[in-house]
C-alpha cells in the first residue's frame, strides 16, 4: 500500500507523519508550510518542524499511473485535467458574480444608511431652530399680543425692512413726477393683437396654466404654474422652455420669479413653498409654513422674504435662504380661511383676501390688523397694490372690481363686470398706468379714467394670469385652454 501526501496527493519522495493529525506528508512540503503557517494544515493546531517524524520505507518508488502507458491515454488524462479545469473556472466565475452582487447590494445599504443619517440630521436641526423660536412665535398667534421684547434678530429684520421701504418710498416720489419716456401710450395699447401663442408647456393630459409670472428684470422671461403639477419657465424671445421644475404633489397655484436672481418661487394646495433654482433646474428650500393649501405668494421688495396665506387662515413670513418661517399670524376673531396675499410696494404693510369677502390690511412690523375693506359679496379671488401705492385694486366671485383709496381707507370706484364673471387675476403695469384683469376674458384699463382700453377673448378657457412686460410693450396671458399668448401691436 503506497503512502500519500495529505497536501499533494502524490507518492512523497520523504514521507514523514504529524503527531497533530497523524497525517503522511512530504516533508519538503509540510516544512515550507510551518514556516509560513506554523500550523499543521490538515487541523489547524500548532505544528513545529522538531514533532515531524520521518517514516522509513523501503524503495520509494512511484508507482506509475496505470491509465498514461500509452499516448492515447496521456491525451485522454490532459482531457480530463482540461476539463476539469474548465468546471473549476466556471465555479469560481459563478462565485466571483455572486461576491460582486452582494458587494454591490452592501454599497447599496450603506448608501442608503447615509442617506437617512443625513435626512434624520436635517430633520434634527430644523424641529431644534423651530424650538428655539418656538417662544416668540407663541406670541405673535394673535396679531393683537405683540411681544414687549422681541429677539436681536426680529428687531434686525425690522430695521432691514425700514430702511428698504425709505429707499423705496424715496424713489417712489421721483418717478411718480413724470411718465416712463418708453411707456405705451393708451391709444397704442388699444390696437393690441396676438401675436403669439404656445400650447406645448404643461401636459395635456391634465390641461390648465394656473398662475403667471414675467421675470420684473427681464420680462423676457416667463413663469408659469400648471395643473400638471409643474412649474416652467420660459423663454419669449427663444420661444422656448428654459426650464420645467418638477416637486410639487398637486397643482401648482401660485409662483413667482425673483427680480435679481435665477430663482423662482411656487405654492401648493399640498401645504408647500418651494424655491427652486432656474440654471440648476432643481428645488433648492421647502417652506412649510402651513398646514392647509397654499393660497396666495408675494415676494417682499427686498428679495429675502416670502408672504403666503392658507386655507388654515394664517399668513407667514419666512425667509428665502433658510427657509424658515419668521412669523405666521391668524385673526382668531375671523376664524375664515385666507384666499389671497400681497404686498404693498413699500413692504411695511400687505393686504389679504378672505372666504368671507374681507379684504384686511396688516402691518409687518406690528402683526397687526390695521383696515378692513368690506363691499365684496363672494370670497376674494385676487388683489394687487398700484405702484404709486396710493390704490388697491381687489376682485371676487361677486362680478365685481373694486378700486380702493389707501389714504381715505374707502371704495373710490367699482367696475361692475359681466354676469357670471370670474376675476382670477389683476395686476398693475410697473409705472401704475395700466390695470389688467383677467378672469372670464382679459381687460385692461387705464388708470385715474378707469376707462376700458382693451378686451381679448381669445382663450377658451378661464384666464388665470396676466402679465404686463417693460413699460407695457407687451401683454401676456395664461389659461385654463392650457395657452400662454402674447398680445403687442
Amino acid at each position: 500500500m503506497s503512502l500519500v501526501c495529505a497536501i499533494s496527493n502524490e507518492v512523497p519522495e520523504h514521507p514523514c507523519v504529524s503527531p497533530v493529525s497523524n497525517q503522511v506528508f512530504e516533508r519538503r512540503l509540510i516544512e515550507k508550510y510551518i514556516a509560513e503557517n506554523g500550523t499543521d494544515p490538515m487541523n489547524g493546531q500548532p505544528l513545529s518542524e522538531e514533532q515531524l517524524v520521518d517514516i522509513k520505507v523501503s524503495h520509494p518508488i512511484r508507482p506509475k499511473a496505470p491509465s498514461a502507458t500509452s499516448i492515447p491515454a496521456i491525451l485522454k488524462s490532459l482531457q480530463d485535467e482540461w476539463d476539469a479545469v474548465m468546471l473549476h473556472s466556471f465555479t469560481l466565475r459563478q462565485q466571483l458574480q455572486t461576491t460582486r452582487q452582494e458587494l454591490s447590494h452592501a454599497l447599496y445599504q450603506h448608501d442608503a444608511a447615509c442617506r437617512v443619517i443625513a435626512r434624520l440630521t436635517k430633520e434634527v436641526t430644523a424641529a431644534r431652530e423651530a424650538l428655539a423660536t418656538l417662544k416668540p412665535q407663541a406670541g405673535l398667534v394673535a396679531p393683537q399680543a405683540v411681544p414687549a421684547s422681541q429677539p436681536a434678530a426680529a428687531v434686525s429684520i425690522c430695521l432691514l425692512l425700514q430702511d428698504k421701504a425709505t429707499i423705496l418710498t424715496t424713489e417712489r416720489k421721483k418717478r411718480g413726477k413724470t411718465v416712463p419716456v418708453d411707456l405705451v401710450m393708451a391709444e397704442d395699447l388699444s390696437k393690441y393683437r396676438q401675436v403669439a401663442s404656445h400650447a406645448g408647456l404643461h401636459s395635456a393630459s391634465v390641461p390648465g396654466i394656473l398662475a403667471l409670472d414675467l421675470c420684473p428684470s427681464d420680462t423676457n422671461k416667463v413663469l408659469t404654474g400648471g395643473a400638471d403639477k409643474n412649474v416652467v419657465v420660459f423663454d419669449k424671445n427663444e420661444e422656448q422652455i428654459v426650464a420645467t421644475l418638477k416637486g410639487h404633489t398637486k397643482k401648482v397655484t401660485s409662483v413667482i420669479y425673483h427680480p435679481s436672481q435665477s430663482v423662482v418661487f411656487s405654492a401648493s394646495p399640498d401645504t408647500t413653498i418651494r424655491v427652486w433654482s432656474v440654471t440648476g433646474g432643481n428645488c433648492v428650500q421647502v417652506v412649510r409654513a402651513h398646514e392647509a393649501g397654499v393660497t396666495g405668494l408675494s415676494l417682499h421688495a427686498t428679495g429675502d422674504y416670502l408672504l403666503s396665506s392658507s386655507e388654515d387662515q394664517y399668513w407667514a413670513f419666512s425667509d428665502i435662504q433658510t427657509g424658515r418661517v419668521l412669523t405666521k399670524v391668524t385673526d382668531e376673531s375671523a376664524g375664515c380661511a385666507l384666499t389671497c396675499a400681497q404686498f404693498h410696494p413699500d413692504g411695511l404693510i400687505f393686504g389679504t383676501g378672505t372666504a368671507d369677502s374681507q379684504i384686511k390690511i396688516w402691518d409687518l412690523k406690528e402683526r397687526t390688523n390695521v383696515a378692513n375693506f368690506p363691499g365684496h359679496s363672494g370670497p376674494v379671488t385676487s388683489i394687487a397694490f398700484s405702484e404709486n401705492g396710493y390704490y388697491l385694486a381687489t376682485g371676487a366671485q361677486d362680478c365685481s372690481l373694486k378700486l380702493w383709496d389707501l389714504r381715505k381707507l374707502k371704495n373710490f370706484k367699482t367696475i361692475t363686470l359681466d354676469n357670471n364673471y370670474e376675476v382670477k387675476s389683476l395686476v398693475f403695469d410697473q409705472s401704475g398706468t395700466y390695470l389688467a384683469v383677467g378672469g372670464s376674458d382679459i381687460r385692461v384699463y387705464i388708470c385715474k379714467q378707469w376707462s376700458e382700453v382693451l378686451n381679448f377673448t381669445d382663450h377658451s378657457g378661464l384666464v388665470t394670469g396676466v402679465a404686463f412686460g417693460e413699460n407695457a410693450q407687451f401683454l401676456s396671458s395664461a389659461g385654463m385652454d392650457r395657452s400662454l399668448k402674447f398680445y403687442s401691436l
